[in-house]
């Protein structure tokens, strides 16, 4: 089984997207796909024998009415088509025969593949999703390995129009498993071609190409007529990348004369596309217009949505190539209006993410094209509307997670769905305390393979749940889509006189930035991404290492994201909202240049970080209405990680586990070299650090968890919303794999010595009800997380936002444990004795700091920023 090395997952996200939406890789649903043999011919309608033989005849007279308005292909017979499946699953539920129930439930999963289907083409994925796994449990009731193959295939291919590669991949795996168990070739042919396009998503275009021909072959012996041009037109996308554009022109060109040779209308404007695209990159632009031209009324009359938004963005790029910006401009609102509605129409909040990564080009082509309209008009507002856009492109998930935050969305819904949430999330920490003690001793690679696998499929469950919970909940429903603000409003809602937002979008050709105050806005042209990212890269290696107090890195970056805004800086406030790689940059060490010696950034300016400016306006709005908590102070800090710590000695353990349980000194290693990068290895600074914390306010005014009850227990108590301060003294960890999995690491052992489940985790962390106005993560590498494009750093800051806290405070690397301690001792000081607020007291805490000669290098006190709110 092909699998994709986190890493590997996490280089690729980082790069523009290797599969352009310029080439339409050919839709590759098996069932009743336009590209392999239709279901008609290899699954002939079982006719149930019911006890209502009126019903079971009409049940299949309306299914042969539903075939053959989907075989017409246009949005309109395709809703047509829809309502008549649902009348026939309907009639084929009320057979009650015994005798004839194997036959029932296999023509009940035939209408419903259908339905999914239909659901696929007319881009209501997340709808698609969900009939399709109710075939799929259907078809593995009646024991029908080919069926249950064909819809295993059909759900990689949901996921992989979704953008999530990995889950693609997994789902082709298990159907050419069984294909290749049964011996069904075509099956074999139409999923090989699919693996092939994951590889093509993901740059490997020699294993795509292997793929894509090794399914051509197949399909030529079976005589698959539609899986034929196919995989022609895939072969010829692989040429179309390597730059040989003739040969991949006449790829394409025998896919189309086959796809017509053959009535299939749904293959004919995928190769139009493809054939008007190779034509674009020989420099005839009028051709590829042409051919692009016979594709796009062919999508809209098939009510394929995103094979519209392909082929318009398709037009627009010509259009741009020859110097049109406002015809291109008006062909981008039209994609960008159908990306938005195909988006609000995912319930899961993960797939829409995902989804969202996809499209991303969309919005910096748009972006980028707006930007050269301002360079032409500049006074016509261009460089407004594309602030707007980068607005739009970036933190979406976040947005609406923030709105729906008090919302309360399970109010309402099906009792039965919230069991079966609790039960999953029970289920989720039963297999993390596994998990410990697996690690914890002599594991196997199948063990925890094993382990990997069935955490993977809770997990899946987990999240089809809560994608149901919004689906049906009335409370959700009501909330508005919260959108993402204009200039003006984030002037308004956003900005102050002593405030300067410098938001950033990187392209693929060039990057921008625009500075923007509550009364005017100025935007700079920047190097391309690559460019950025590569300045990027070298001042993290430096910026990390102890010794260096000041390198050429610092000021190379500085000049190129800095430099040109300087003269709009003053002695403002800074509201970063970066993109891409520039998010794991504190910009507190950057540099103007102004000095001969090195100045950090942070001596003349407060900075702030913030994921959108939107979403601040969003945060405010939830947060006005908040009262405050009636405590100051709760400190989680010194937990017990390892089972040979000092502390537990003398502890009586109540039927010990097996040494090799108990023993979790491997785990630490374990999780750092998959996940983290760090060993849970004792802070011993930061109960010092905790202790003169605590110091700063009454007793009966604070809380104190140290040692067994720095523990999840604590964390997770209604307790925690009595207070306006949470700092947590710990390690964190960072999934890469699975966001989600990230947390803050507790005590892993109890106060009887026992193991216990010690990870506060992101979906533990979004069940939180917090009153807090700060959370501050005093932990390794808090503030990074899996980056996903369109969306930013997916980590733990996310998750105390929407449990209610409107500003965190995070660290963007390891950082040193004493330096630390000296830090968060200086910051709560200011905050607390002298009354600072939060990012006025930190950026004078890292500035004493700064000034030490022990600590004077960025490494000790950059790491640190707060996310949020300044006010």
């Amino acid at each position: 089984m092909t699998k994709f090395k986190i890493s590997d997952s996490i280089q690729w996200q980082f790069l523009p997207f290797v599969a352009s939406h310029a080439l339409i890789v050919f839709s590759s649903i098996l069932l009743y796909s336009a590209s392999t043999t239709a279901t008609t011919a290899s699954y002939p309608v079982k006719i149930a024998q019911t006890n209502s033989p009126d019903a079971s005849a009409a049940a299949n007279l309306v299914y042969e009415e539903g075939k053959q308005l989907y075989q017409q292909g246009t949005a309109e017979s395709l809703l047509q088509a829809i309502a008549k499946f649902e009348q026939a699953l309907q009639l084929y539920r009320q057979g009650s025969d015994i005798d004839a129930g194997q036959s029932r439930l296999s023509s009940e999963a035939d209408t419903i593949s259908y339905i999914g289907k239909i659901y696929s083409e007319l881009g209501e994925k997340q709808k698609a999703l969900s009939y399709y796994n109710q075939c799929l449990s259907l078809y593995r009731q009646v024991g029908d390995k080919k069926a249950e193959a064909i819809s295993l295939n059909n759900i990689g291919s949901v996921y992989y129009f979704l953008g999530e590669n990995q889950k693609a991949i997994s789902y082709y795996n298990q159907s050419l498993l069984l294909h290749r168990l049964i011996k069904n070739k075509s099956g074999i042919a139409t999923t090989l071609n699919n693996v092939g396009k994951v590889y093509l998503e993901l740059g490997e275009l020699q294993k795509a190409l292997s793929h894509f021909s090794q399914s051509l072959s197949l399909h030529q012996e079976t005589g698959g007529k539609r899986g034929t041009p196919s995989a022609l037109n895939n072969i010829g996308i692989v040429y179309l990348k390597l730059g040989e554009n003739q040969k991949a022109l006449s790829y394409f060109s025998q896919s189309l004369s086959l796809y017509r040779q053959t009535g299939e209308k749904r293959g004919i404007p995928t190769a139009l596309n493809n054939i008007g695209k190779a034509y674009s990159n020989l420099g005839e632009l009028q051709k590829a217009l042409d051919y692009y031209s016979q594709s796009l009324p062919l999508y809209i009359q098939m009510g394929s949505n995103s094979g519209e938004a392909r082929t318009l963005y398709n037009i627009a790029s010509v259009q741009r190539d020859r110097g049109d910006f406002k015809p291109a401009l008006t062909q981008m609102e039209r994609v960008i209006k159908i990306v938005e509605d195909l988006r609000t129409k995912i319930d899961s909040q993960e797939l829409r993410t995902s989804y969202f990564a996809t499209v991303q080009d969309f919005y910096q082509f748009y972006i980028d094209l707006l930007m050269q309209l301002h360079k032409q008009q500049p006074s016509q507002g261009y460089d407004a509307l594309a602030l707007q856009a980068s607005e739009r492109a970036r933190a979406r998930s976040l947005l609406e997670l923030l709105a729906e935050a008090n919302a309360d969305i399970r109010k309402g819904v099906e009792p039965k769905l919230l069991s079966q949430e609790r039960n999953l999330q029970q289920q989720l920490d039963v297999l993390e305390k596994r998990r410990i003690q697996l690690l914890g001793g002599n594991y196997t690679e199948s063990q925890t393979q094993a382990l990997e696998k069935e955490n993977e499929v809770v997990l899946e469950e987990y999240k089809q749940i809560q994608a149901q919970i919004r689906a049906t909940s009335p409370r959700y429903a009501a909330i508005p889509q919260p959108q993402p603000l204009s200039l003006a409003q984030i002037q308004q809602q956003v900005l102050d006189d002593d405030t300067l937002l410098l938001e950033y979008s990187l392209g693929e050709k060039r990057s921008y930035l625009w500075a923007v105050t509550n009364k005017s806005i100025t935007s700079y042209e920047l190097p391309k991404r690559a460019e950025i990212e590569a300045s990027v890269q070298k001042f993290r290696q430096e910026i990390t290492t102890p010794y260096l107090k000041h390198s050429q890195s610092i000021d190379a970056l500085s000049k190129i994201v800095l430099a040109p805004v300087a003269q709009q800086l003053q002695k403002k406030r800074l509201a970063i909202a970066s993109d891409g790689a520039l998010q794991y940059v504190p910009f507190a060490a950057l540099t103007t240049g102004s000095s001969l010696k090195y100045e950090p950034l942070l001596l003349n300016h407060e900075i702030i970080t913030l994921p959108s400016a939107s979403t601040l306006a969003v945060l405010r709005s939830e947060h006005k209405e908040h009262k405050s908590a009636p405590k100051t102070l709760v400190v989680l800090a010194d937990p017990i990680f390892k089972s040979d710590d000092e502390r537990l000695q003398n502890k009586v353990q109540v039927s010990r586990p097996p040494a090799p349980e108990s023993n979790l000194d491997s785990l630490a290693l374990t999780r750092s070299a998959e996940d983290s990068d760090i060993s849970f290895e004792r802070l011993h600074f930061t109960r010092q650090e905790a202790e003169q914390i605590l110091s700063l306010v009454p007793s009966s005014d604070r809380k104190q968890a140290f040692d067994f009850n720095a523990s999840r227990t604590t964390a997770s108590s209604e307790n925690l919303s009595q207070y306006r301060i949470i700092h947590f003294a710990t390690h964190g960890i960072l999934n890469s794999k699975h966001p989600e999995l990230s947390g803050v690491v507790l005590s892993l052992f109890d106060d009887k010595g026992m193991p216990q489940n010690g990870f506060l985790r992101l979906h533990d962390i979004f069940n939180l009800n917090l009153k807090a106005e700060l959370v501050v993560l005093s932990a390794c590498k808090t503030g990074l997380g899996e980056e996903v494009k369109g969306e930013g750093l997916v980590g733990l800051t996310r998750g105390f936002m929407y449990a209610g806290s409107p500003r965190v405070v995070v660290s963007l690397w390891s950082v040193d444990d004493k330096a630390t301690s000296e830090l968060m001792k200086v910051f709560y000081t200011k905050m607390l004795q002298s009354g600072l607020k939060p990012a006025t007291a930190l950026r004078a805490a890292q500035i004493e700091i700064w000034r030490t000669q022990e600590y004077a290098a960025p490494y000790y006190w950059a790491a640190f920023t707060l996310q949020g709110e300044w006010k």
